[in-house]
């Protein structure tokens, strides 16, 4: 049976989307930090990992476009996957009754607009959406609720007191799904990369004018400072096509003559959207 690593407690988001990637016959281990799933995987305790990258509603998860570009491991699929708040608790409490809600803060910023709605509340934040779900089931004198996902409610015995109390409803997260081996689609599906560039005037736009003459569409593009010194960046890239296809193939070696530093992190197809 396969083992996935992700970041959380069961029933974290990065569970779920681990089951909707793998399908059910998976065995998930839970790590308590993003770099412990990448030392799982480096170390073959499990097989993959699954860490989040991208959130709609609040962008780039940057630690983990660090770890990418930090360990030595390949990028071989993504999912994305709708981000559902619920609200949970032990017991049917009217909301007016509830005296704490604990969440990670960036569900809690996600869900802003419902928890400035609840008069007389203390907002707690916590290390996982699940873990507060946890904590609750473990903590049931205390009249409190948490927000995290359906899974957590249904794997701690919870009762769902207002679902998708979310924001936004377009609120989606991309998650990357993590190897030690290389698998690269033949053709189609999309390529990650991080470079950095000379300190010369116009090495970005040149660095952009690799894909640009090939007709490769560029997904997305951000930067991310260098440790080496202050004021100089390296560029995560995300780019239709495999490194399978001669086209992407020669742009990257192209790419290659006018950097100081390029990494492919992977050809993977493009994952599907669960609502």
């Amino acid at each position: 049976m396969k083992k996935v690593a992700f970041q959380g407690e069961k029933g974290a988001f990065s569970e779920d989307a681990a089951f909707h990637f793998f399908g059910n016959q998976i065995n998930c281990i839970p790590k308590d930090t993003f770099k412990n799933v990448f030392h799982a995987v480096v170390s073959s305790e499990c097989h993959y990992g699954i860490i989040p990258i991208e959130n709609t509603t609040t962008g780039s998860i940057h630690h983990n476009v660090d770890f990418l570009l930090e360990f030595n491991l390949s990028v071989i699929g993504e999912i994305i996957l709708r981000i559902q708040h619920n609200l949970l608790s032990i017991k049917k409490y009217p909301l007016k009754n509830i005296q704490k809600v604990y969440s990670h803060p960036q569900a809690l910023e996600q869900c802003s607009n419902f928890l400035n709605g609840l008069k007389n509340t203390e907002i707690v934040p916590m290390y996982d959406t699940a873990g507060s779900a946890r904590f609750i089931a473990e903590h049931r004198s205390i009249p409190g609720a948490a927000i995290a996902s359906r899974r957590a409610g249904e794997v701690y015995n919870l009762h769902i007191l207002k679902k998708d109390i979310e924001n936004n409803h377009q609120n989606y997260t991309r998650f990357l799904i993590i190897s030690r081996n290389v698998k690269n689609p033949k053709q189609g599906g999309k390529t990650s990369i991080v470079f950095s560039t000379k300190n010369i005037p116009g090495a970005l736009f040149k660095s952009l004018s690799v894909f640009a003459l090939r007709d490769i569409n560029l997904l997305k593009i951000e930067s991310r400072p260098l440790r080496k010194g202050p004021w100089e960046y390296w560029f995560y890239l995300d780019f239709e096509g495999s490194i399978e296809e001669e086209a992407c193939r020669n742009a990257i070696n192209h790419l290659k003559e006018i950097t100081d530093f390029l990494k492919i992190l992977g050809s993977y197809p493009k994952g599907k959207v669960i609502e």
